[in-house]
């Protein structure tokens, strides 16, 4: 069978969300503040984060699109699930061994991350033994993840006991001290992530249809989530851990309805994040020219790109700790978007201005190994 094309807007949704991750990143390392800052008084800063909260959850989705169409060009199902597998354990390897380094800059394994690389790995591994299930069957059961996941808010790692570490991988953000005193610190804990993969897997045939009709199963599905969104949180009774109030004005209280939770991703986070993109999916069929083009090159690369960015940024915040009198001691063995000292960080000018300069200095990089997968088919391309 010949193999079916690239669907070019699935690549440019994919390059915008890594583009926008990026600055995630940036802010991480170059402002003040903690990992998920979500102080209401300060808008700017609070929406420089908040519309990065699309990255990981449309990444994820796409993921479950593209296991769909990579059987569709003519794979058997066990060959599906053979690289699914393998190729979720090599992102597991790649977590704990290059991104750990490259968050940390430490090579000790007294610290491990276990971030969104890893939730990706682990929702490969489970979605290549649930590829053997029927679609409809795989679609309710990464519904179910979503849907149903926050009735388990209330139970939490320590009434489990010794077994603590399983229900944290599983549903809580946190900390696992191993007896040897080494901290594997869950930031991304799996469910309902491999719901997610799930669904978009179960969605996957709708890539396969004649444009129109795509256009229009994706912008309803994702109109229906946004719809769904604003539905449920506004009765405030169920799908996030922390209810919206009534603030001081209007921008703030509007806010407070977009405060949703990422660790892990409320069903009202999910909804937020995953409607929009799909009704823009729906809209970027036959979008083309240099700006169109330039994102694309980074969605078809979007591991390498991400095995690259970060220790990039991490890399230019030595120089502007060390200028600013900080140091750089914490930028060495620990976590430190968890780890800044007091008072350091700059204003956002700053952090945008280096989110750009590191995208332009990536551009002809990915450009160059988009190239490379373009005219090769070495099978190891295919884990990058």
């Amino acid at each position: 069978m010949s193999k079916r094309p690239r669907i070019d807007s699935f690549d440019l949704l994919r390059g915008v969300v890594m583009v926008i991750m990026a600055l995630d990143h940036t802010r991480d390392f170059i402002a003040s503040g903690g990992m998920d800052p979500g102080d209401l008084q300060q808008p700017a800063m609070f929406l420089t984060r908040w519309i990065t909260h699309f990255c990981a959850p449309v990444f994820v989705f796409l993921a479950g699109f593209s296991a769909f169409l990579y059987g569709d060009r003519g794979k058997s199902l066990p060959e599906v699930s053979r690289f699914l597998a393998t190729r979720g354990l090599w992102l597991i390897v790649l977590e704990f061994t290059l991104v750990r380094v490259g968050w940390t800059f430490g090579f000790a394994p007294e610290f491990v991350p276990a971030q969104v690389i890893w939730a990706i790995g682990v929702s490969m591994v489970a979605l290549s033994g649930l590829v053997f299930l029927p679609r409809p069957l795989i679609a309710a059961i990464g519904l179910l993840m979503i849907l149903g996941h926050n009735l388990l808010d209330g139970i939490r790692a320590e009434s489990f006991g010794e077994a603590a570490w399983i229900w944290m991988i599983l549903h809580e953000f946190g900390q696992v001290v191993l007896e040897d005193g080494s901290v594997f610190m869950v930031v991304y804990p799996l469910i309902p992530w491999v719901g997610v993969m799930a669904a978009g897997y179960a969605l996957g045939p709708v890539a396969t249809m004649e444009s129109e009709r795509r256009r229009s199963w994706l912008f309803g599905i994702g109109l229906g989530a946004c719809a769904a969104f604003v539905v449920l949180r506004a009765a405030n009774v169920y799908g996030d851990p922390g209810p919206w109030s009534a603030r001081g004005s209007v921008l703030t209280t509007f806010l407070s309805f977009l405060h949703t939770e990422k660790y892990p991703p409320s069903l009202l986070f999910l909804l937020m994040t995953l409607g929009p993109p799909l009704a823009l999916l729906s809209r970027l069929e036959g979008v083309r020219g240099r700006v169109a083009d330039y994102f694309i090159v980074f969605g078809r690369v979007p591991l390498f790109f991400y095995l690259i960015h970060v220790p990039i940024i991490h890399a230019i915040a030595v120089p502007f700790s060390l200028a600013s009198g900080f140091g750089s001691d914490w930028l060495f063995g620990g976590f430190p978007p968890m780890g800044k000292p007091p008072g350091y960080g700059f204003g956002l000018p700053v952090v945008y201005a280096v989110w750009i300069a590191v995208v332009l200095a990536l551009a002809p990089v990915c450009r160059w190994f988009a190239d490379v997968k373009r005219r090769r088919d070495d099978w190891w391309l295919s884990y990058l």
